[in-house]
């Protein structure tokens, strides 16, 4: 009883056991009101209808507000709610297309938009839309195969919904969405899958660290082409080597000669004027002259004889 109806209800009967001490054709009638009002005045929320029937037949869907019927001859036989509701449904060891067993768990968002349909057409159309729902989620999930199962979730939940909202529409009922919250596969294929996919990862990590390789041999490539083209290049790059190696404090560096006669700009110029080759006036190639090289001795310094 509503909140309205109540305090009728209490007023009538107060005022009407109060009168029947002074007059019974005072204080019966109003008693008799009462219970009149709690039979007849009813009062729906705004997500709420009534539906109605009087003597056997439809008499109409009420609501919301306050609204009265006629006590014995109409009957409410359904108090629809018209707001979103949620209905979560499982399947277990359901098999997908490749025959994989699966545990789903999903929920759908869904409306009652005709009560007269969802109070008439069907006896409990909760407990339809429960047993619907588990049907099409299997036969959703006995048609997919797992890898799309696990990868498109937005596929298969648009499919589901379609799926449930042909079956309920004469229900009087609206599927809103469907929203696959959970895929559980067996202990075994996960450990398979993962080892899959390490495998991939492997793979392509390997493709990766070939194409670098190949990039870097060509930049190398490239390199040795400068520093054949221009000596000073060269002598540069060894400068800058021995500057790295000997930026760590307290490390102990072991050069070879050969590193240290790389940084004597005498020997890659004699190179390159050995490589371009002076011509005499004759036609025939000038002998390039020797680099003459300071030889330390005992506290004095001699030149090399020519």
């Amino acid at each position: 009883m509503n909140p309205i109806t109540l305090f009728l209800v209490v007023v009538c009967l107060a005022l009407g056991a109060a009168s029947i001490q002074f007059s019974i054709f005072l204080g019966v009638p109003l008693i008799v009101l009462g219970v009149v009002i709690a039979l007849s005045l009813k009062m729906a929320n705004t997500w709420q209808r009534f539906v109605i029937l009087r003597a056997g037949h439809l008499h109409g869907v009420k609501g919301p507000g306050l609204f009265l019927i006629f006590p014995i001859i109409d009957t409410v036989v359904a108090v629809i709610d018209e707001r979103i509701q949620t209905t979560s449904i499982l399947a277990e060891q359901a098999l997908t297309k490749d025959t994989v067993p699966v545990n789903v768990d999903a929920i759908i968002f869904w409306k009652v938009h005709n009560a007269e349909a969802a109070a008439l057409t069907i006896t409990n159309y909760r407990e339809a839309i429960d047993r619907i729902s588990q049907t099409s989620l299997r036969e959703m999930i006995g048609s997919t195969a797992l890898s799309v199962l696990l990868s498109d979730r937005q596929q298969a939940d648009q499919r589901l919904s379609n799926e449930i909202a042909a079956k309920t529409r004469e229900w009087g009922i609206t599927v809103l969405s469907v929203e696959i919250r959970d895929v559980a596969i067996p202990v075994e294929l996960q450990d398979a899958m993962s080892r899959q996919a390490q495998a991939e990862r492997e793979k392509e990590a390997r493709v990766i660290l070939g194409s670098a390789e190949a990039e870097v041999a060509a930049k190398f490539v490239e390199a040795a082409r400068t520093y054949a083209s221009d000596p000073a290049a060269l002598q540069l790059r060894a400068m800058n080597i021995i500057y790295e190696t000997t930026k760590e404090r307290g490390a102990t560096i072991l050069m070879p000669s050969s590193m240290v006669d790389s940084m004597d700009p005498s020997g890659p110029l004699a190179l390159a004027i050995a490589a371009s080759g002076g011509v005499d006036g004759g036609g025939g190639r000038k002998a390039a002259a020797p680099a003459k090289t300071a030889v330390p001795t005992s506290g004095r310094r001699r030149r090399a004889k020519p």
